[in-house]
């Protein structure tokens, strides 16, 4: 058994396919199961809202700021080794996570969760495209894509039946079976790969980039306290110098030569709005439909369903649609179609029919989420240099999540929520409406931004890159299993 030449219809093929499912199926589980927990969280913790802002951002800020990093120490150690280390540090901090006894134990719990993702997530799609037979890849990717989508799909009846009829804490514990079971696979059937020559580390850059985001996201939560203005000026002073490392690293983690091409700049311009746009909506959501409209945990995770069930069904549809007609106008018409639904959504409230008020909306949205994410993502990898559309995968990726983690930092203060707030069914209804309509605003822009910037024509068709268009449709979960 080696690299590059496993059959899928194989035992090692399909033991290859169930290790890379679980591993990143548990990450998915995760990112689908905290928003519906944080009201009871809060609850049950005594929690501010800018410590459960932390719960959901301390997590992303690792994951984006190290998930380059974590690329590379695989292609360079070995695929296998430090997709298992990831599973095992982000199985360890889910326990402590679940072992919390108060917020702030419950943030480094997931921060340190955030470095496990980290380093499973880029390993996950990397192990198959690495030993499978080039015949045989896309049909591996695409298994890998759609079993993996059924991990998010079945997430909010895991979580929210967890939270409601157990505890909380069971929402990080169940992950440490998921890690077992994927550990005994991984070293039954998954060979070791590495390309040490494409394994560069660049730590410098990593911890820059981390520090930036961090200062800057303590400022937007903290917003007012006593550190807040120091951590601003170290977050702007460590974003500066990130630049100029990447500028002159030799192997830098995000290439800023990259950013010469006008598809790769405006594609991840809007993929920050939109974005950001997505991981403030799931926050807010959630938390109102618990909060505002009196749902349980359950029925609030089930709720959101239906995006998950249409990115499911229809993303590799618009993925077609993209390599036909062009990028341009899926991603036009998705954040715009996506902004409509949003200002639908800005009204919900108080007695708001779910059949009425909620599912339509939620349809529209999805449905624009569907119809862009595909060729968004083919945008960003035709426009890298040969060679380099992991790269650029991975700087879009950690994009996306920076995007949802600054937004989810700066939206709550900006539309007046504080405290406990989060508890007060009427601070809360004033503050989601106004914060679905930024929402809203951030897709519209979105859009304008591909109308005017991303060029008009094909840019990847399935006979160019098989292995891509396979895997479109798992690019993104709304969840936030990306």
């Amino acid at each position: 058994m080696s690299a590059g030449t496993i059959e899928y219809s194989s035992a090692a093929g399909r033991g290859v396919v169930l290790a890379a499912v679980l591993g990143s199926g548990m990450a998915m589980l995760d990112g689908t199961v905290v928003n519906v927990a944080l009201k009871t969280i809060g609850k049950d913790l005594d929690a501010s809202l800018a410590e459960l802002q932390w719960i959901t951002n301390g997590y992303l800020l690792l994951l984006a700021s190290l998930i380059l990093l974590g690329g590379a120490l695989g292609d360079r150690l070995g695929r296998r080794r430090v997709f298992l280390i990831g599973v095992v540090w982000f199985a360890a901090a889910s326990i402590l996570c679940g072992l919390a006894p108060t917020p702030t134990t419950l943030i480094a719990a997931r921060v340190l969760q955030g470095v496990g993702g980290a380093l499973l997530t880029p390993g996950s799609l990397a192990i198959i495209e690495a030993v499978f037979a080039r015949a045989d890849r896309a049909r591996a990717i695409g298994s890998w894509s759609g079993l993996g989508s059924i991990a998010a799909a079945i997430g909010p009846f895991v979580g929210g039946g967890l939270v409601e009829y157990a505890d909380w804490r069971w929402i990080f514990w169940i992950n440490a079976p998921i890690a077992v079971l994927t550990v005994v696979v991984a070293l039954r059937y998954v060979p070791e790969t590495r390309s040490p020559s494409e394994g560069r580390f660049d730590v410098p850059g990593a911890v820059l980039a981390a520090v930036s985001l961090g200062g800057i996201t303590y400022w937007l939560i903290e917003w007012g306290t006593t550190y807040a203005l120091a951590a601003l000026a170290v977050g702007v002073l460590a974003g500066g110098a990130f630049l100029v490392v990447e500028h002159k690293t030799p192997h830098p983690m995000m290439p800023l030569s990259m950013f010469a091409s006008r598809n790769f700049s405006a594609a991840n311009a809007m993929t920050l709005l939109v974005y950001a746009a997505l991981g403030a909506i799931l926050f807010f959501l959630v938390i109102d439909l618990q909060t505002v409209l009196g749902y349980g945990a359950l029925e609030a995770g089930v709720a959101t369903l239906p995006m998950t069930a249409i990115m499911l069904f229809l993303a590799a549809r618009g993925g077609a649609l993209g390599a036909r007609i062009g990028p341009r106008i899926p991603m036009t018409v998705g954040p715009i179609v996506m902004a409509v639904g949003v200002a639908w959504l800005s009204l919900v409230g108080d007695g708001t029919s779910y059949w009425t008020g909620i599912l339509p909306p939620l349809v529209i949205f999805s449905l624009g989420l569907a119809l862009m994410v595909a060729p968004l993502t083919a945008t960003v990898l035709a426009a890298a240099p040969e060679g380099r559309a992991g790269i650029a995968s991975g700087v879009n990726n950690a994009v996306a999540r920076a995007g949802s983690l600054l937004a989810v930092a700066a939206l709550p203060v900006a539309v007046g929520l504080s405290g406990d707030q989060y508890a007060d069914p009427v601070a809360f209804d004033t503050a989601y409406g106004k914060a679905m309509v930024v929402c809203a605003g951030l897709l519209a822009v979105g859009g304008v931004i591909s109308w005017l910037t991303i060029t008009p024509g094909p840019v990847v068709t399935a006979d160019d890159e098989p292995d891509l268009v396979a895997s479109l449709h798992q690019i993104d979960c709304p969840h936030g299993g990306r």
